[in-house]
């Protein structure tokens, strides 16, 4: 049996909570080979990202070349991309390889307030990288900064995924657990607009829930799921990481990936 095999291009996270220890997590529970591009390493725990210091863009640039050249990941996503210099590096080698099937997780903040993409790289995020996207997955503050506007209301999330569909991405999912009251996300593909709904759970630890989900969606198009199934896959999946999130350390704990293996 061919497993299939999916590639994360992302930070490091030294606490082991989000990133591309997240990603890998997650991509070995729903069945799915990971490979991984590391393009920031991080020093961080529960309580925040003390430092991170950018890998080499050749050497980036070889971890992208390794991997697809021998191991053919059917889907891609990315995470923190912290600079113009990065994401160019990445689209670049996107394009060349022709991977169809991207997840673009605009990871712009950590779980606890460092900014982790740089004010020079939101444009190049727009103009080099969501063109290249099956979904990009930004979270409500997320959104407002690619879209420079606040959103709040159902209303306003709806008419973001539009608008960020509209910025070339074949597809957006607004998310909505930064939103007061519900935890639903809004899709939107250019011709269906759906709400996935979401229990929301009263907790702090959360940490790695967007590469959780963005990695989860990822997995599902590597398996061959169409790309709403894979979000309502991944919607699904990333409320019981959540609901099993893992009380470790002084702040915001990891949600937890491997929660079927509870118990």
């Amino acid at each position: 049996m061919t497993v299939p095999v999916a590639l994360t291009i992302a930070g490091s996270d030294s606490g082991g909570g989000a990133g591309i220890q997240a990603d890998l997590k997650t991509f070995a529970a729903l069945g799915v080979h990971g490979t991984s591009a590391v393009a920031a390493v991080t020093a961080q725990n529960t309580l925040g990202v003390s430092d991170y210091i950018e890998i080499p863009l050749d050497l980036l640039r070889a971890q992208i070349d390794d991997v697809v050249s021998d191991l053919h990941p059917v889907a891609a996503k990315t995470g923190m991309l912290s600079s113009a210099a990065v994401i160019e590096v990445v689209a670049e080698r996107i394009r060349a390889y022709r991977l169809e099937l991207l997840v673009v997780d605009p990871v712009m903040v950590a779980k606890g307030g460092h900014r982790l993409l740089r004010e020079d790289a939101v444009e190049a995020l727009r103009e080099w990288l969501l063109p290249l996207a099956t979904v990009i997955t930004p979270n409500l503050p997320e959104a407002a900064v690619l879209l420079g506007r606040t959103i709040s209301s159902r209303a306003e999330r709806e008419l973001a995924a539009q608008d960020l569909v509209r910025l070339g991405c074949r597809a957006a999912v607004v998310k909505g657990g930064h939103a007061q009251g519900d935890a639903d996300d809004v899709f939107f593909d250019g011709e269906r607009l759906l709400w996935f709904e979401g229990e929301r759970i009263e907790t702090t630890h959360t940490h790695g829930s967007g590469c959780c989900f963005s990695a989860a969606i990822a997995a599902g198009l590597a398996r061959g799921l169409e790309l709403p199934q894979a979000v309502e896959q991944a919607k699904g999946f990333v409320t019981e990481a959540i609901r099993h999130a893992l009380p470790v350390g002084r702040g915001h704990g990891p949600v937890n990936p491997t929660w079927r293996l509870d118990g």
